[in-house]
């Protein structure tokens, strides 16, 4: 039996990087996937690339009437949401000196806010034991030159998930965060690198990475679904760093 079989699963940010590759395994093992993302083409796109079991609703998680509308398409649709990867967001280059109120709000909104308001939203679909699985990052626990707002977003997020973990306890529901490690996405552009700095980033990085080499979307995907499914059923509240060993030493 495949690992997610008959459950109905929320992605947001699955267009691409993570979230797509993360699609894809959900759907491999049995479940069906809500998608979200803010550009129509790049859905589009993604529920090519996925084939079948999937829906695309584009909207944008820092807004709450985009939200409202995602978890009615939902409701009416499915009824119930038994799985959660909340998984959109990003952030930008900006040394402390540089920061602006509106570098600020943008990492916060989509980051923060948006991460927390998808998991409320969502709260009247869901089932007694269903998965809420956060996106952080090794961003978190690592100082990064010039990416202090993007960590601090990602320090939240971490610290939703032990608190959440007690708020939902008598619906067992399980919350737990994954910490990506260098995992290289068309994200990495939209921080205000060019291709050129990327790849000198990366490849910067894979040698304080114990395993030699950064990871792949598709890595954090197989590590999603582990902790989506009852294979994890007993793991609860934890932060799991998929990152090759790089935030460990």
């Amino acid at each position: 039996m495949k690992k997610l079989e008959r459950k109905v699963a929320l992605i947001t940010g699955g267009n691409s990087g993570i979230g797509l590759a993360t699609a894809k395994q959900f759907v491999a093992e049995g479940a069906y996937v809500y998608i979200t993302g803010r550009r129509q083409v790049e859905l589009d796109a993604a529920v090519e690339a996925i084939g079948k079991n999937v829906t695309a609703v584009q909207s944008d998680v820092s807004n709450l009437a985009d939200l409202d509308r995602l978890f009615a398409t939902i409701k009416q649709e499915q009824g119930h949401l038994d799985i959660i990867f909340a998984n959109a967001g990003g952030g930008q280059i900006a040394p402390l000196g540089a920061i602006t109120e509106e570098h600020f709000d943008k990492t916060f909104n989509i980051n923060v806010k948006g991460l927390l308001f998808t998991v409320q939203k969502a709260l009247p679909l869901l089932p007694e034991g269903a998965s809420i699985v956060l996106n952080a990052s090794t961003a978190s626990v690592k100082g990064t030159p010039a990416f202090s707002v993007y960590s601090a977003t990602k320090a939240a997020v971490r610290s939703f998930a032990r608190n959440w973990t007690l708020d939902l306890k008598e619906r067992k529901i399980r919350v737990n965060a994954i910490s990506p490690g260098v995992v290289p996405t068309p994200g990495y552009n939209l921080i205000g690198l060019s291709d050129e700095q990327v790849q000198a980033f990366v490849d910067s990085q894979a040698s304080t990475i114990p395993l030699g080499r950064v990871g792949t979307p598709d890595e954090i995907a197989k590590a999603v679904v582990f902790l989506a499914s009852d294979d994890s059923s007993f793991v609860n509240g934890i932060e799991l760093f998929v990152d090759g060993g790089m935030a460990q030493i």
